[in-house]
């Protein structure tokens, strides 16, 4: 579970989609608040998912090879499937450069509802989900787990709260910085999606055969 969790949350924290929108919105005027809800909604999903979860597994994994955990696996091996089928995708699409239109560029008068509503929208949430299915296999019984539940918490949101704080106390540097990462990202944007999700897919494709079949 350790394992996975921390692919996942790698993932997640390193998709370039939130990370442009956070950085518009890190720029825009009261950038550093609207950031703060920004990064709290999207830490709140992550814990919110968690709990619902657990919830429904009473923090006990289901035993193998029972029906939950049958399902939990067969939902990460169709997870898997659909990252590895949206990267070929991605890839056989016509390269465009990625311009902030739209959305985006109403994002210089967003308030911190707003931002906080765009973080919930702009999650990738294949991944979430992933994750979701993941955390099935936490023991509440054990230390261990409270720690790899808080960890990947933590690391899915690492990227946001480093360009959070690195905003708050370096507001100068931070935004020639954060201009240029995000003129990288329109740039490479597509590579970047094509690359987490295929490696995601394969891995989830994989582990989850394996213990499907062990």
């Amino acid at each position: 579970m350790v394992l996975d969790l921390v692919l996942i949350g790698l993932a997640i924290t390193l998709y370039p989609l939130p990370i442009t929108a956070f950085v518009l919105v890190l720029s825009a005027r009261g950038g550093i608040w609207n950031g703060l809800a920004f990064v709290l909604a999207w830490l709140a999903s992550f814990v919110g998912i968690i709990a619902a979860v657990l919830l429904m597994t009473g923090g006990e994994p289901p035993p193998p090879r029972s029906p939950p955990s049958t399902a939990a696996l067969a939902a990460k091996l169709a997870l898997g499937v659909g990252l590895v089928w949206y990267a070929d995708h991605a890839r056989r699409r016509p390269r465009t450069r990625h311009k902030s239109s739209g959305l985006m560029s109403r994002l210089d008068r967003v308030s911190p509802w707003t931002a906080a509503g765009l973080a919930l929208f702009l999650q990738p949430w294949g991944l979430v989900a992933a994750g979701a299915a993941t955390v099935v296999q936490a023991d509440l019984s054990h230390a261990a787990s409270y720690a790899a539940l808080l960890g990947y918490c933590l690391l899915a949101t690492s990227s946001l709260l480093t360009m959070e704080i690195y905003a708050t106390f370096a507001p100068g540097p931070a935004r020639a910085r954060l201009g240029r990462l995000r003129t990288w990202l329109e740039s490479h944007q597509d590579q970047a999606v094509v690359s987490l999700s295929l490696l995601l897919g394969l891995w989830l494709v994989g582990r989850s055969i394996y213990q499907l079949t062990a």
